[in-house]
């Protein structure tokens, strides 16, 4: 990695500062992938729902039965 400087000339060796401003300038994009991530925790929660109420659903009619 090549040695950056900062606005005022500081050596910065590790290149943090122009990290940042790529992290800063890619805030908006990133929030908007993150969106359909969302969607996935809630997909498994209404998956988890409906299984659970098929085994409850098929203990009732083999009990029954």
């Amino acid at each position: 990695m090549a040695n950056t400087q900062g606005p005022q000339g500081n050596h910065d060796p590790a290149g943090s500062t122009q990290m940042f401003r790529a992290f800063v300038d890619e805030g908006g994009p990133q929030s908007r992938r993150q969106a359909p991530a969302s969607s996935g925790p809630r997909i498994g929660v209404i998956v988890g729902v409906i299984a659970a109420v098929a085994i409850v659903a098929a203990v009732a009619w083999l009990a029954l039965k």
